[in-house]
């Protein structure tokens, strides 16, 4: 298994993509992977969210807020995923202030031996902070075209797109591109990470 060692986050919310959850928390194991759900848990020891497609339940006790830099080091990548958690986790009570969820993404883009893999709509979530994509190349869902540019992001028409220590995709029903991307990034970085600009498209066509 090419993953044994490796813990992997994923963001979590209401509104998720069932099948795309359930491939994450099937698929990466099956690599010797970890697969860590994190969300805002408001004070509470665990949350139930409820999926988009069929009202899936999928309960989540862990927070990112208690989540140190220690503790987010041992993370290999941060998934952001598709359907409506990032809106929902984007949420802050004072306008001055970053949401939570938005702090700990930036958190993870500032260490570049962390992936980041934003899905879909996910990039909504980085939307408040548009320096975390500008001048790279990404793609998002059709819907989300003038965000992406107006972030500074340079958007590519492919289903799966690699800049560095991001990997973007265009919908939740190419999670298992996106995975898979994931998975083969992670494995060759088993050697010494070395930063520099490198840029991948995948697709399916």
């Amino acid at each position: 298994m090419r993953l044994t060692g490796h813990k992997i986050a994923v963001l979590m919310e209401s509104d998720f993509y069932e099948p795309e959850i359930l491939y994450y928390q099937h698929r990466f194991p099956e690599e010797g992977a970890e697969v860590h759900f994190l969300t805002r848990l408001w004070g509470q020891d665990r949350m139930t969210f409820t999926g988009h497609e069929h009202r899936m339940p999928f309960e989540v006790d862990r927070s990112f807020e208690d989540i140190d830099e220690f503790a987010l080091k041992e993370f290999s990548a941060v998934i952001v995923p598709s359907g409506m958690v990032s809106d929902r986790l984007r949420y802050t009570e004072d306008p001055d202030r970053l949401p939570p969820a938005t702090t700990f993404l930036r958190r993870a883009f500032n260490d570049p031996a962390i992936v980041k893999g934003i899905i879909c709509h996910g990039m909504w979530l980085a939307a408040p902070v548009p320096s975390l994509v500008r001048g790279r190349k990404a793609v998002v869902h059709n819907n989300l075209l003038g965000d992406l540019r107006n972030m500074g992001g340079e958007y590519v028409d492919q289903d799966v797109v690699v800049h560095d220590d991001l990997v973007t995709a265009r919908t939740g029903a190419h999670c298992h591109l996106f995975a898979r991307t994931i998975i083969d990034l992670l494995a060759d970085r088993e050697r010494p990470y070395r930063a520099g600009a490198r840029t991948v498209v995948r697709s399916t066509r």
